[in-house]
């Protein structure tokens, strides 16, 4: 199933939605109207029960390279903070759905774009990609919570290197800070990210949420909130079927058949 949208492309292939970032000619650039789109699909494939698993990627050549400057050149501080509330937004709502989401990054992951691939559970990229937080060399800072993931993914000495001097990192240094998942060969991200959702696909879709829950739980509002939040969800999936499954399954060592409600 496609779907048309003016700035991406959305499609949902064997319980797999990728969502393809699409204004080639402006180097994916994250525009108001591409970041309306994209959350847009964003919650389509969290509401539809046929989707367990949400790729975004860029094509081949790029990623994203940031936002775009030709929206915000002459923005007013309210402009921006209305920018930055959108790009906001739409990493938190990544982070919030149930559906495991995977950047598929070959080419720049820059600004926005670096940012949008952070909010993700996974970043495969292509030994072509790289990531910068390039802001401040034009009078700014990353707005859509760059500097928070960026130092908790690598660590606050390499956000310190590419928020404040500029540096970008190439994806084998983006693997060896963390800022990376997984490692393919250039221009072949998306084929490695269906890869990996292969196998997300064939888990227990609710405990996979939860498990996600619990996680951005801790990350977001610290170890003790999120080991209280975790018992929460480790009981709730008592509740659902697929545990029972998963167990019986387990004792009886035979595969499971889960029903994969979320």
């Amino acid at each position: 199933m496609r779907l048309e949208y003016e700035n991406i492309l959305y499609e949902v292939k064997d319980q797999v939605a990728v969502i393809t970032l699409n204004r080639p000619k402006a180097w994916n650039a994250l525009c108001s109207e591409l970041n309306q789109e994209l959350e847009d699909a964003i919650h389509r494939a969290d509401s539809d029960p046929g989707v367990r698993v949400l790729i975004i990627t860029g094509g081949k050549k790029v990623f994203a390279a940031g936002a775009d400057v030709k929206q915000m050149a002459d923005a007013t501080p309210m402009d921006a903070a209305r920018t930055a509330e959108q790009g906001q937004r739409i990493n938190e709502l990544i982070e919030s759905i149930g559906l495991p989401v995977i950047a598929a990054l070959d080419g720049l992951a820059l600004g926005g774009g670096c940012e949008l691939a952070m909010s993700c559970d996974f970043r495969v990229a292509g030994k072509s990609a790289a990531f910068g937080q390039p802001e401040v060399g034009l009078g700014i800072l990353p707005g859509a919570g760059g500097t928070q993931r960026l130092a908790l993914l690598a660590g606050p000495g390499i956000a310190r290197e590419m928020v404040l001097l500029g540096r970008q990192l190439t994806a084998e240094e983006a693997l060896t800070c963390g800022l990376v998942t997984r490692l393919a060969e250039a221009g072949q991200a998306l084929e490695e990210a269906l890869s990996l959702a292969e196998t997300l696909v064939r888990k227990p879709a609710y405990a996979l949420a939860q498990a996600k829950h619990a996680i951005v739980a801790g990350q977001n509002f610290g170890v003790g909130y999120g080991k209280l939040f975790e018992r929460q969800c480790f009981s709730l999936t008592f509740a659902n079927p697929d545990q029972t499954e998963g167990m019986h399954a387990f004792l009886e060592r035979r595969h499971p058949e889960f029903e994969n409600r979320r």
